[in-house]
């Protein structure tokens, strides 16, 4: 290998110093690419923060007769209904029962999809998310929506503040479970 001096003439590399530039280049490569991966993993880290790049959660919530299964810790009560006057008698039987047993869905602010899924009931249902007092229900976000037939699922997206909410089906009408949002 050649390299130029000072007063351009021309210099033979012996074998230890070709070895020498051949470190000095693997090490500065080698520093190049530390140096990238390590930014490209801070930009990863960055945009997958929540609230950046992260869609909204999911809330799979499963209606059977008069009922939510989820708040209700899974059971199913095989409540059998063909119409939602029927859930009107058997929630007013034991609607006040079963949510004092109920343990509220506690989730922090932010962007939710609740995903209701109509399981064996015979008629359509729907889902009804509004804040617990009367007064702020104009204030507060909510989200009202109908059409699901037995078997489907429907997905109602909504960002949600810090408050108490209740949640239910006024279609196939179902005791008022609570929700809190809460940093």
């Amino acid at each position: 290998m050649i390299r130029f001096c000072k007063n351009s003439c021309f210099v033979r590399l012996d074998d230890m110093e070709r070895k020498r530039a051949a470190f000095v280049y693997r090490r500065a490569a080698a520093r190049l690419s530390l140096t990238l991966l390590v930014g490209v993993t801070l930009l990863g880290i960055l945009f997958a923060a929540p609230g950046w790049a992260a869609g909204p959660t999911v809330i799979d919530l499963t209606q059977t007769g008069c009922q939510f299964l989820e708040p209700e810790q899974g059971y199913d009560h095989r409540f059998k209904t063909k119409q939602a006057t029927d859930c009107v008698e058997i929630n007013s039987d034991s609607g006040a029962d079963r949510l004092a047993e109920v343990k509220p869905i506690v989730l922090k602010p932010g962007k939710y999809v609740f995903r209701i899924k109509n399981r064996d009931v015979p008629y359509q249902l729907g889902f009804y998310l509004r804040a617990s007092s009367r007064l702020i229900r104009a204030l507060r976000p909510k989200v009202v929506g109908g059409g699901i037939e037995q078997g489907e699922t429907k997905d109602y997206e909504v960002e949600l503040v810090a408050g108490k909410y209740l949640y239910s089906c006024p279609l196939n009408p179902t005791p008022d479970y609570p929700l809190i949002v809460k940093e």
